[in-house]
Protein backbone atom coordinates (compact mmCIF):
# COMPACT_ATOMS: atom_id res chain seq x y z
CA UNK A 1 0.00 0.00 0.00
CA UNK A 2 1.20 3.49 -0.89
CA UNK A 3 -0.02 7.06 -0.47
CA UNK A 4 0.93 8.58 -3.81
CA UNK A 5 3.32 11.02 -2.15
CA UNK A 6 6.49 10.55 -4.20
CA UNK A 7 9.55 10.44 -1.95
CA UNK A 8 12.22 10.87 -4.59
CA UNK A 9 13.04 10.23 -8.23
CA UNK A 10 15.48 7.58 -9.35
CA UNK A 11 17.34 7.14 -12.62
CA UNK A 12 16.85 4.15 -14.90
CA UNK A 13 20.09 2.26 -15.48
CA UNK A 14 18.58 -0.41 -17.69
CA UNK A 15 15.47 -2.38 -18.56
CA UNK A 16 16.44 -5.64 -20.20
CA UNK A 17 15.98 -9.39 -20.17
CA UNK A 18 17.97 -10.87 -17.30
CA UNK A 19 19.14 -13.76 -19.46
CA UNK A 20 19.31 -14.96 -23.04
CA UNK A 21 16.53 -17.53 -22.77
CA UNK A 22 13.10 -16.93 -24.29
CA UNK A 23 11.51 -17.35 -20.84
CA UNK A 24 13.93 -14.97 -19.11
CA UNK A 25 12.34 -12.23 -17.01
CA UNK A 26 12.72 -8.52 -17.53
CA UNK A 27 14.95 -6.73 -15.02
CA UNK A 28 14.58 -3.03 -14.25
CA UNK A 29 17.59 -1.46 -12.57
CA UNK A 30 17.17 1.95 -10.96
CA UNK A 31 19.71 4.14 -9.22
CA UNK A 32 18.10 5.49 -6.02
CA UNK A 33 20.71 7.16 -3.79
CA UNK A 34 18.02 8.63 -1.51
CA UNK A 35 16.99 5.10 -0.43
CA UNK A 36 20.52 3.90 0.38
CA UNK A 37 20.50 1.73 3.50
CA UNK A 38 16.71 1.87 3.90
CA UNK A 39 15.62 -1.13 1.84
CA UNK A 40 16.15 -4.88 1.73
CA UNK A 41 15.52 -7.58 -0.83
CA UNK A 42 11.80 -8.36 -0.72
CA UNK A 43 10.68 -4.80 0.02
CA UNK A 44 8.06 -3.11 -2.15
CA UNK A 45 8.75 0.13 -4.02
CA UNK A 46 6.37 1.98 -6.34
CA UNK A 47 8.09 2.88 -9.61
CA UNK A 48 5.99 5.41 -11.54
CA UNK A 49 3.07 4.09 -9.52
CA UNK A 50 3.73 0.41 -10.20
CA UNK A 51 4.41 -1.75 -7.15
CA UNK A 52 7.59 -3.77 -7.70
CA UNK A 53 9.64 -6.00 -5.40
CA UNK A 54 13.32 -5.38 -4.76
CA UNK A 55 15.11 -8.54 -5.95
CA UNK A 56 18.70 -7.26 -6.12
CA UNK A 57 20.78 -4.50 -4.57
CA UNK A 58 24.22 -3.16 -5.44
CA UNK A 59 25.32 0.07 -3.85
CA UNK A 60 22.60 2.63 -4.58
CA UNK A 61 21.15 0.55 -7.41
CA UNK A 62 17.94 -1.46 -7.01
CA UNK A 63 16.89 -4.36 -9.23
CA UNK A 64 13.25 -5.25 -9.89
CA UNK A 65 11.83 -8.14 -11.91
CA UNK A 66 9.07 -6.98 -14.28
CA UNK A 67 6.30 -9.20 -15.66
CA UNK A 68 5.28 -9.17 -19.33
CA UNK A 69 1.82 -8.19 -18.07
CA UNK A 70 3.36 -5.15 -16.37
CA UNK A 71 5.02 -4.09 -19.62
CA UNK A 72 1.70 -4.45 -21.46
CA UNK A 73 -0.32 -2.45 -18.93
CA UNK A 74 2.15 0.31 -18.08
CA UNK A 75 4.44 2.77 -19.85
CA UNK A 76 7.52 0.81 -18.74
CA UNK A 77 8.30 -0.36 -22.27
CA UNK A 78 9.23 3.25 -23.09
CA UNK A 79 11.71 3.59 -20.22
CA UNK A 80 15.25 4.27 -21.40
CA UNK A 81 18.61 4.67 -19.73
CA UNK A 82 18.58 7.98 -17.88
CA UNK A 83 14.78 8.20 -17.55
CA UNK A 84 13.54 9.61 -14.25
CA UNK A 85 11.12 7.41 -12.31
CA UNK A 86 8.97 8.40 -9.34
CA UNK A 87 9.77 6.30 -6.29
CA UNK A 88 7.84 5.66 -3.09
CA UNK A 89 8.46 3.05 -0.42
CA UNK A 90 5.47 1.15 0.94
CA UNK A 91 3.47 2.82 3.68
CA UNK A 92 4.79 2.20 7.19
CA UNK A 93 2.37 1.48 10.02
CA UNK A 94 1.77 4.67 11.96
CA UNK A 95 2.90 6.95 9.15
CA UNK A 96 0.82 9.96 8.12
CA UNK A 97 -1.63 9.27 5.30
CA UNK A 98 -1.09 12.41 3.23
CA UNK A 99 -2.31 11.29 -0.20
CA UNK A 100 -4.91 8.59 -0.86
CA UNK A 101 -5.00 4.80 -0.89
CA UNK A 102 -2.75 3.72 -3.77
CA UNK A 103 -2.20 -0.01 -4.32
CA UNK A 104 0.56 0.21 -6.91
CA UNK A 105 -1.55 -1.82 -9.37
CA UNK A 106 -1.67 0.27 -12.52
CA UNK A 107 -5.03 0.08 -14.31
CA UNK A 108 -4.04 1.56 -17.66
CA UNK A 109 -1.98 4.21 -19.35
CA UNK A 110 -3.22 7.65 -20.30
CA UNK A 111 -1.74 10.20 -22.69
CA UNK A 112 -0.69 13.73 -21.81
CA UNK A 113 -2.67 16.18 -23.91
CA UNK A 114 -1.03 19.29 -22.50
CA UNK A 115 1.19 20.41 -19.65
CA UNK A 116 1.60 24.15 -19.37
CA UNK A 117 2.46 26.74 -16.78
CA UNK A 118 -0.37 29.07 -15.80
CA UNK A 119 0.80 31.77 -13.42
CA UNK A 120 2.87 30.22 -10.65
CA UNK A 121 1.31 26.79 -11.10
CA UNK A 122 0.91 24.20 -13.86
CA UNK A 123 -2.11 22.61 -15.52
CA UNK A 124 -1.93 19.00 -16.70
CA UNK A 125 -4.50 17.52 -19.08
CA UNK A 126 -4.56 13.74 -19.57
CA UNK A 127 -6.67 11.60 -21.91
CA UNK A 128 -7.79 8.42 -20.15
CA UNK A 129 -9.14 5.18 -21.63
CA UNK A 130 -12.89 5.60 -21.99
CA UNK A 131 -13.68 2.46 -19.97
CA UNK A 132 -12.13 4.09 -16.90
CA UNK A 133 -13.75 7.53 -17.07
CA UNK A 134 -16.54 6.30 -14.77
CA UNK A 135 -14.05 6.20 -11.89
CA UNK A 136 -13.24 9.92 -12.17
CA UNK A 137 -15.13 12.58 -10.24
CA UNK A 138 -14.55 16.28 -9.75
CA UNK A 139 -12.22 16.78 -6.75
CA UNK A 140 -11.66 13.03 -6.59
CA UNK A 141 -8.25 11.34 -6.38
CA UNK A 142 -6.19 9.68 -9.08
CA UNK A 143 -2.60 8.43 -9.20
CA UNK A 144 -0.65 9.62 -12.25
CA UNK A 145 2.75 7.92 -12.52
CA UNK A 146 2.31 7.16 -8.82
CA UNK A 147 1.56 10.75 -7.80
CA UNK A 148 -1.59 11.32 -5.76
CA UNK A 149 -3.42 14.14 -7.52
CA UNK A 150 -6.83 15.79 -7.43
CA UNK A 151 -9.11 16.00 -10.46
CA UNK A 152 -9.77 19.68 -11.21
CA UNK A 153 -11.92 19.31 -14.32
CA UNK A 154 -13.54 16.58 -16.43
CA UNK A 155 -14.48 16.43 -20.09
CA UNK A 156 -16.37 13.20 -20.76
CA UNK A 157 -16.77 14.00 -24.45
CA UNK A 158 -13.03 14.42 -25.02
CA UNK A 159 -12.24 11.71 -22.48
CA UNK A 160 -9.86 13.95 -20.55
CA UNK A 161 -9.29 15.19 -17.03
CA UNK A 162 -7.32 18.20 -15.79
CA UNK A 163 -5.11 18.56 -12.73
CA UNK A 164 -3.51 21.60 -11.14
CA UNK A 165 0.11 21.12 -10.06
CA UNK A 166 2.08 23.21 -7.60
CA UNK A 167 5.72 24.02 -8.45
CA UNK A 168 6.95 21.54 -5.81
CA UNK A 169 5.28 18.64 -7.62
CA UNK A 170 7.00 19.61 -10.86
CA UNK A 171 10.36 19.86 -9.12
CA UNK A 172 10.07 16.68 -7.04
CA UNK A 173 8.67 14.26 -9.65
CA UNK A 174 9.31 13.12 -13.20
CA UNK A 175 6.54 15.40 -14.49
CA UNK A 176 9.31 17.94 -15.06
CA UNK A 177 10.40 15.77 -18.01
CA UNK A 178 6.95 15.06 -19.43
CA UNK A 179 5.64 16.49 -22.69
CA UNK A 180 2.40 16.32 -24.68
CA UNK A 181 2.00 12.87 -26.22
CA UNK A 182 3.85 11.05 -23.42
CA UNK A 183 2.13 8.07 -21.77
CA UNK A 184 1.53 8.05 -18.02
CA UNK A 185 0.53 5.25 -15.69
CA UNK A 186 -2.94 5.64 -14.19
CA UNK A 187 -4.38 4.02 -11.09
CA UNK A 188 -7.99 4.91 -10.39
CA UNK A 189 -9.45 5.19 -6.91
CA UNK A 190 -9.86 1.69 -5.47
CA UNK A 191 -12.86 2.84 -3.41
CA UNK A 192 -14.73 3.69 -6.61
CA UNK A 193 -13.99 0.23 -8.00
CA UNK A 194 -15.22 -1.49 -4.83
CA UNK A 195 -18.42 0.56 -4.93
CA UNK A 196 -19.03 -0.48 -8.53
CA UNK A 197 -18.49 -4.13 -7.64
CA UNK A 198 -20.80 -3.94 -4.64
CA UNK A 199 -23.52 -2.22 -6.69
CA UNK A 200 -23.26 -4.94 -9.33
CA UNK A 201 -23.93 -7.73 -6.82
CA UNK A 202 -26.63 -5.80 -4.99
CA UNK A 203 -28.73 -5.99 -8.17
CA UNK A 204 -28.52 -9.79 -8.40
Amino acid sequence: MFTGLVETTGTVISLEKSGGNADAVWRLTVDAPAFAGTLAVGDSVANNGCCLTVVAMAGTQLGFDVLDETLRRTSFSLLAQGSAVNLERSLAVGARMGGHFVTGHVDATGTIVSLAQEGANFRLCVRAPRDFLKYLVYKGSIAVDGISLTVAALDDVAGTFDIWLIPHTMEATNLRERRAGDPVNLEFDILAKYMERAALFSKK
